[in-house]
Formats: structure tokens, sequence, C-alpha cells
């Protein structure tokens, strides 16, 4: 039986529906039985799953897509003041309430597992929902992009974990009180929200002071940020802080990530025993993510040797190094990564898992802000691959900064030694890479925005080299 739903949430209307956060919180209410409503700026496929699920979805934003009975307005950081659907509920009197109190309330009554870091959230978090719901525990998840298999980004489940994405990006994460936290790294991002590393640790702190007395702490052992918080928090003294990855000093410390091909191999030591599990996605920074979700797992009383064996179930999540298809000898896959981590880390996993294969990559930037900040360190990036296009920065929620182009990436690409080609037209790049490839390379489209939609147009250009 579904958890009875708070009077202010059982009619809500999202504005913006369709985005990652909104549609799967949109998803849990519909199926514990709330009429969900919302609006988006266009068609997608995601719009399509959330009217099957019987939510009322309009296309574009207007005052009069808000019911006159709608119970309260759900919205991200990312809408604007002056939406029309968001003047309108404030001239109703119809409460207005942040995506991840909506995403707390969920939570209420559950043992909720947040997943939070610079990068890593979304397959880290993923990994624990797979693992878990293949140990018959059928938690509830609410994840940043959707599972290849179930094909969701988020599901009402009868038990009694609950396991969610946090985001630092707004400072949203200080809603949720977890049971189990995960930090995987604490890097400066988001520059239109913090504007230096002191500003990331103490909003990491107060993440921190949200886990519950006797809750548990899983925290990167390797990486730098993550360490220094750790020494900041060190005096929570109602927690149990544990530490993971390839240092000495870890708490679950890893021996080994051995490649096999788009898969690795892991083995760690916890509690004193050894254990190695297959990961089956390529990369050691999706082992380690693999390790937290192992450690939190743990945290929570369950055997590690059997969470050990449901990783191996976790498929991928939907644009985390996705394999799309092979067309005219030439692989597609998929990459979500925008900052120069992610990048770094992603060119890397694929560069161990393709042997000779040459590596072209379709780039386009996220925000102008991150743009601003990292250039440097993406065009640096871009230098792992044989190849590279770069497109115009995808805006989202933000608007044009004097200065920022695309440009500030091409030259630091160049200037790395980078073979890097400018591209203003999307609708051009299937062909560009048509030219540019041979069979036997692989082909990542890489960012946050809609470059994941030139995939499918690569493939059926070079499906057309076949003929």
């Amino acid at each position: 039986m579904a958890p009875s739903i708070p009077s202010a949430m059982e009619r809500p209307h999202f504005i913006g529906i369709g985005g990652a956060g909104m549609s799967g919180i949109a998803k849990i209410l519909a199926q514990r039985g709330a009429h969900v409503a919302g609006s988006d700026a266009r068609e997608s496929a995601t719009v399509a799953a959330l009217r099957e699920s019987g939510a009322t979805v309009h296309i574009g934003h207007a005052a009069d897509h808000l019911a006159p009975d709608a119970s309260c307005v759900v919205v991200s950081s990312a809408i604007r003041p002056d939406n029309p659907e968001l003047a309108a509920a404030a001239e109703r009197g119809i409460p207005v309430v942040h995506r991840s109190d909506a995403l707390a309330t969920l939570m209420d009554g559950a043992r909720p597992i947040a997943v939070a870091g610079t990068h890593g959230k979304t397959t880290t978090t993923s990994m624990l929902a797979v693992s878990l719901d293949a140990l018959g525990l059928d938690p509830s998840y609410a994840i940043g992009g959707d599972l290849d298999a179930p094909g969701s980004n988020a599901r009402h489940g009868e038990g009694e974990i609950f396991v969610a994405e946090a985001d630092e990006s707004d400072r949203s994460f200080h809603k949720y009180a977890p049971q189990v936290a995960i930090i995987l790294n604490v890097e400066l991002d988001h520059h239109a929200n913090y504007a230096s590393m002191d500003e990331i640790y103490e909003s990491f702190e107060t993440f921190v002071g949200r886990v519950r007395p006797g809750g548990t702490l899983v925290v990167s052992a390797d990486h730098p940020g993550a360490r220094e918080l750790t020494r900041r928090v060190e005096g929570r003294h109602d927690i149990e802080v544990v530490t993971y990855g390839d240092a000495e000093d870890a708490d679950v410390r890893v021996l080994k990530v051995n490649p096999r091909g788009l898969t690795s191999e892991v083995t760690v030591v916890l509690g004193g025993k050894m254990l190695t599990f297959t990961v089956s996605v390529p990369g050691r920074h999706y082992a380690h993510n693999a390790v937290a979700a192992l450690a939190a797992g743990v945290a929570l009383g369950l055997p590690a040797h059997n969470l050990a064996s449901a990783l191996g179930k976790y498929t991928g999540v939907k644009r985390r190094l996705q394999l799309l298809g092979e067309a005219g000898g030439v692989q597609v896959i998929d990459s979500y990564a925008h900052h120069p981590s992610e990048m770094t880390a992603d060119l890397e996993a694929i560069r161990g898992a393709a042997a000779d294969a040459r590596i072209l990559v379709v780039f386009q930037p996220h925000l102008f802000s991150r743009t601003q900040e990292l250039a440097t360190e993406m065009g640096q990036a871009l230098a792992l691959a044989d190849a590279c296009v770069v497109l115009d920065i995808y805006p989202a929620r933000e608007d044009p900064i004097p200065g920022v182009t695309s440009a500030l990436i091409i030259d630091a690409a160049g200037a790395a030694g980078a073979d890097v080609t400018p591209e203003h037209d999307m609708a051009a790049v299937p062909e560009l890479i048509a030219g540019m490839s041979k069979p036997g390379d692989l082909v990542l489209t890489m960012g946050a925005g809609d470059v994941t939609e030139l995939g499918p147009r690569i493939l059926k250009r070079m499906a057309r080299r076949e003929s």
C-alpha cells in the first residue's frame, strides 16, 4: 500500500516537469496516488512517460495551465521568477514548493541514503537502487538520469529504503536528513552559486550535519576535497565515518581495478576480508562509485558479499558512457560529462577499454559560468581525444556572459595539442563526423545539454556509409 500523501502534495503542479530531478518526484507522487500535473518547454520521452503514469502535462508555459484546484506548485532553481505559472500561483495564493522540499517529504518515514558530490552522483545512486532491488528490498529511488534497466529515473517501492541523488548545486541537499550520506568528491563547481572552495566546504559541512544521529557518512579517502571535508567534520561524534578508496588508510580499501573490455573487476578489503566483484561499466571512477555504494549498503547492515554480487546487476545509466550503437564500423557512446574531472575520467575510461581505437569527441559546453571558470581545464581534457568537435555553449538557465564563448575552450584545447574543430551548427555534425571517422573509431557525444540528440543522428548517417 502506498503511503499517505500530505494534503499539500495531493494535486501538485510541476513547472518544468520534464527535467531530470522534477520528473522523478512527479513519477513517485503519481505512483503514490497523487493527481499530478505540470508543464514543460517541449515534448519528450520523459513527458510521454509521465502522461502514461496518469499525469497531465502541458507544453509551453502559460497561466491557464495551472489548474484552479492545484494544491501546490513545485519548482526547481532553474525556474525564472517571471514564469507565468509561478506568477499565477502567487496571484491565487497557491503555495510554492522547491523540488528539494517535495523530495524530502517523499523520504519521510524511510531509511534514506543521500548521494552527494560534484560528480558521480547519478551513477552511484543508480548502482545502489539496482543492487538493493536485486536483493529483493524494493527500494524507492529518485535519480538524475534514467536507468538502462528498468529505464526510469524514479520509482515508489514498498521497501523501507529510499535512495536519492542529493544536489549540492543550489544547496538543496541541506533539506534532507539521511541515515547514510555518501560524499564522492568535493570540487568548486556551480560558479553562479559558489564563489570559493570555502563556500563549497561550508555547504557540504551543513549536509553532513543533517545526517541522523547514529547514521553513517561514507566519504572518499582519495579525493583532496573530500579528505579536507572529513577533517573539518571529524568533531561529529554521533555518526560513523567510513572512508573508501585507494589510500592505505581507507576503511574500505580498493586494491585493484582490472579493466575487462567495457567492464571492470574490482578487489577491495572490507572488514579485514578481501572481496572481488564485477562492475559492468568501464573506468576506475565508476569502480570507485560502486565501492561507495557497497560501503553504504554495508552501513545499512546488508551483507557485503550479497551486495557485491548484486552490484553486478547494474548495467548503466542513460548518458553515462551509454553505448548507443554501431554503424559504418563506428561505435557511438553518449557521455553526460561536462566538468573537466568528469570529462577526463570518461575519456581515460574509454581509452582504457578501446585498445587502439581512435576516439572522436563531440563536446557541448554547459553553462556560461562554468565555461568562464573552467575553459582551460575543459580544453586540456579534450586533448585526451584523438580529435574533437566543440559546439556552442548550452545556456540552460543562464544568460550569456560577454566574452564567454566556446572559443575559450577551443583555444585551450589547441594549446594543449588537441586536434579541435569548432562547429556552430549542430545539424552539420553528423556529416562532419562521417568525414572525420573511419571504421574502428569510437565517437563520444559529450555534455549535459541537447548534444545527446546527436548520437542517433550520427548513427543514422554512418549507416548510409554501409549501404
